[in-house]
């Protein structure tokens, strides 16, 4: 049997697994995947880099997500029955104010983060369910909770601020920001790909169905473009991003809408499937003709470079752009018009390697050197579990 550690990434439209080695968390053993959660799930695992066959959930388990991670986790013991689950580490989108550190999952941690629920709706009731799921499979292992907001407590205190009364802002009424585990690992391999300008000031660009951007110097957040709530921000695949808080208002106030409505409309009904009224994808959108498709696309296009131009007046310059997720690993056209966008700043981009896909898509003469890095939340989680499970046992 070889001991491993179980990594488990719930979001709002897919879970994913992951088991590493617990001595060498480098690489992953096996991961499995249930996409389409919401629609028709279907599953996917992949041993090595050999990927298994695409199949649908069963119908019986597709009732929520604490089921489908049951699901997951008996194919888990199926597919690799010599693997031995020794911890598990779990991505949880919203620490508050007391946690910026990876955390072991304890009986009032958990009771804290539940408190937490009401600030990231969408995804994190859906990441204490994995840490339950887990816990009804192997109640004896130890549990971390990695959260998003983590990398962004190193931000100055006015970047964190709105101008809110004082004592709004001393119970937590914060800008927290998110994404932060695809961040921190975009940090940790930066000087890979760009040498001592990592240490500089840069932007990346975590494009997916959720979406943000962060402003790094010195490889450390000083500023992101969500807040409070993970509603905050850019364009997303159904999340609104920033709004006049008016708007709330007015839905409220003279619409008669419910609080209960509100929150449908902003997290589930806006953003590109708002716009568009077509679809929260952005390939579907891409291969539209729909003019409302195209629509959706320049807003989101034109959000994300307004919020670009923000953070790089906040670095006071730019010397490098990452694109990183979904949208921002797979769309060379998204890519493409964001890149053009940034001309001021002398970037141009290489068409061929931009199309390819390549690491680096700026052409030799642009004066900004622009990256695609992939990025590895769940290679993040396993490295912090390992480290503060194996710190418990020497403890």
């Amino acid at each position: 049997m070889t001991d491993v550690v179980l990594v488990v990434n719930t979001g709002s439209s897919s879970i994913k697994v992951a088991t590493y080695a617990l001595v060498d968390p480098e690489e992953p053993l096996w991961k499995g995947e249930i996409d389409g959660i919401g629609r028709t799930p279907t599953y996917e695992s992949r041993s090595g880099k050999a990927p298994g066959p695409q199949q649908a959930v069963p119908s019986e388990f597709a009732r929520g997500h604490r089921s489908l991670i049951h699901w997951l986790l008996e194919r888990l013991r199926q597919e690799q029955p010599t693997l031995k689950v020794a911890a598990a580490g779990h991505r949880v989108v919203h620490g508050g104010r007391r946690f910026s550190a990876p955390a072991l999952v304890t009986e009032t941690v958990l009771e804290e983060l539940h408190g937490l629920s009401a600030l990231a709706p969408s995804h994190q009731p859906h990441n204490l369910a994995g840490i339950q799921a887990v816990a009804d499979t192997w109640p004896e292992i130890p549990q971390v909770a990695c959260f998003d907001t983590a990398f962004h407590r190193s931000q100055p205190r006015v970047a964190q601020l709105f101008a809110l009364p004082r004592w709004l802002s001393d119970e937590g009424v914060l800008r927290y920001g998110f994404h932060g585990l695809s961040y921190e690992y975009i940090a940790s391999v930066l000087p890979d790909y760009l040498g001592t300008r990592a240490e500089g000031r840069i932007v990346v660009a975590h494009l997916g169905h959720g979406a943000s951007l962060c402003a790094l110097r010195d490889r450390h957040s000083i500023a992101t473009s969500m807040g409070f709530t993970a509603l905050d921000g850019l364009v997303m695949g159904k999340r609104c991003g920033a709004l006049d808080p008016g708007v709330v208002l007015h839905l409220l106030r003279d619409r008669g809408m419910s609080m209960q409505q509100v929150d449908a409309l902003l997290s589930h009904e806006s953003g590109l499937l708002g716009v568009s009224g077509i679809s929260d994808d952005m390939r579907d959108l891409l291969e539209s003709d729909d003019p409302h498709a195209r629509e959706a696309i320049e807003l989101f296009v034109y959000r994300a470079l307004s919020q670009l131009g923000a953070l790089v007046a906040q670095l006071g310059g730019l010397d490098g752009l990452v694109f990183t997720a979904g949208i921002g690993e797979h769309s060379p056209e998204i890519r493409r018009r964001l890149v053009a966008g940034l001309a001021w700043l002398g970037a141009s981009l290489d068409p061929a390697a931009n199309a390819a896909g390549a690491s680096c898509i700026s052409s030799p003469t642009s004066a900004l050197p622009v990256h695609v890095i992939a990025t590895d939340e769940e290679g993040v989680i396993a490295r912090h579990t390992c480290r503060l499970t194996q710190a418990m046992t020497l403890s």
